[in-house]
């Protein structure tokens, strides 16, 4: 019974971090805030409702298999995100015009002055 209630809340509590991820992907005003929100919003949401599915079915491979696809969501989407924004960067998508630092467009702007020394 208490189980119950528990997965009942991890599910909205899950469901509600996707509708901010999904909000914050219509509403946030560049791809790299966007980007930002698309990434932590939604795998913590999913992280909660694959906790909330792992309670209600205490079974060994149910449990696997939830922690399994945390992992690989935690795993692959970071890297995919920060591929996704250094791609970007790399073919000067526009920023936020209130976007105060850019760390990494001084290193860009170093490599390709290495880059034309090279040749």
């Amino acid at each position: 019974m208490i189980s119950e209630w528990i997965s009942a809340v991890l599910l909205v509590l899950g469901a509600f971090f996707m509708l901010l991820a999904a909000i914050g992907v219509l509403r946030f005003p560049d791809l790299y805030i966007r980007m930002h929100s698309a990434t932590k919003a939604s795998s913590f949401g999913a992280l909660l409702m694959l906790v909330a599915v792992s309670i209600y079915f205490p079974v060994a491979y149910v449990i696997t298999e939830a922690v399994l696809v945390i992992l690989f969501i935690f795993l692959t989407a970071p890297i995919a995100s920060h591929m996704i924004g250094r791609i970007a960067h790399l073919l000067k998508v526009p920023k936020w015009e209130k976007t105060t630092t850019d760390e990494l467009e001084n290193r860009i702007n170093y490599d390709e002055k290495n880059d034309k020394n090279k040749i």
